[in-house]
């Protein structure tokens, strides 16, 4: 097989193998609504997308970000058809619907409000990848960031910009990625979200420095057609906090 051949070959595989990922933004009220949705998703929930196919559900407080209190969930997919074959066995599983939280009535909902968004893995990071702190059962820091476009051509040289070459250097400046995303379906379109997990703040500030000041950085990212003054209008950042019963 031609050199050629074997690229095209690797891109098609890599295609096909991209996971998908749901986003999910629940917005809270302070007091009794956040335990009963933590008991609901850490007793329920979460072993019920389990039994469902999903193999690891991400849970998170926001640490540092608007509107606090929400809680961000996010569960991977390996294909839409996995995705509607989970919910199918999701929504009828009979701990839901016998679940405290699923019959709240109008005047003390489980929440105040709900988003969700619908995310296709990036050819260079195809599936989640869990942190290696989950098995370590050590304290992780997670960055979700979100990289608007003016146009969808834009959104889409971005994600060109990563998988040809940014996502490598992410990796060797100690920038860990947990998944990188285009947004399908969701708010302020288009754009392609990403998550990053770290040990801590001060790992975080150091390795972001080093990545900065890195020359492969600097060449790649005043190459023409990769500058952010082309292919960025917004860039902006969340801090999470898993909680104790997260899997990712």
């Amino acid at each position: 097989m031609s050199s050629t051949l074997a690229v095209t070959a690797a891109e098609t595989e890599a295609k096909s193998t991209r996971e998908f990922y749901e986003l999910r933004l629940y917005h809270l009220r302070q007091g009794p609504m956040l335990k009963r949705f933590d008991e609901f998703y850490r007793e329920v929930a979460v072993p019920a997308w389990n039994r469902a196919g999903v193999g690891a559900v991400g849970v998170f407080d926001v640490m540092i970000g608007p509107d606090q209190p929400t809680k961000y969930v996010l569960l991977p997919f390996k294909s839409l058809d996995a995705m509607n074959a989970a919910r199918e066995k999701f929504e009828p599983d009979e701990t839901v619907l016998q679940s405290e939280f699923a019959n709240l009535p109008p005047t003390d909902p489980g929440y105040i409000r709900k988003e969700s968004s619908l995310l296709l893995a990036f050819t260079g990071i195809p599936k989640l990848e869990i942190p290696s702190q989950v098995a370590e059962k050590k304290s992780r820091l997670f960055e979700l960031r979100t990289y608007e476009a003016h146009s969808r051509k834009a959104n889409k040289k971005k994600a060109e910009m990563f998988n040809v070459g940014e996502i490598a250097i992410f990796r060797r400046t100690g920038l860990q990625p947990v998944f990188f995303g285009e947004t399908l379906v969701g708010t302020k379109l288009p754009n392609l979200t990403y998550m990053l997990v770290f040990d801590d703040m001060a790992a975080r500030d150091k390795n972001w420095a080093t990545f900065v000041g890195d020359p492969e950085w600097k060449k790649l990212s005043t190459t023409p057609g990769y500058t952010n003054a082309e292919i960025l209008t917004n860039i902006s950042s969340v801090f999470l906090k898993p909680t104790a019963y997260s899997q990712i």
